[in-house]
């Protein structure tokens, strides 16, 4: 997994805490900025999927 390029948002600069991604062909990494070793693997599909509805306050639930 060396050859991945993550990246990370523009919106974490000065922040420790904040998450990467990293995807190759139909594949996506996730990991944490306090756990780089920790990787969690996904699917385009299933990624995008979650972002469209994270978009759409589909989780907001959860933190409120």
């Amino acid at each position: 997994m060396e050859h991945l390029e993550w990246q990370r948002s523009s919106l974490s600069a000065g922040s420790a805490d904040y998450i990467e991604i990293a995807s190759d062909g139909e594949l996506v990494y996730i990991r944490e900025s306090n756990d780089l070793t920790r990787i969690v693997t996904t699917t385009r599909v299933k990624f995008d999927a979650w972002v469209r509805g994270a978009k759409a306050g589909e989780f907001d639930h959860f933190v409120a």
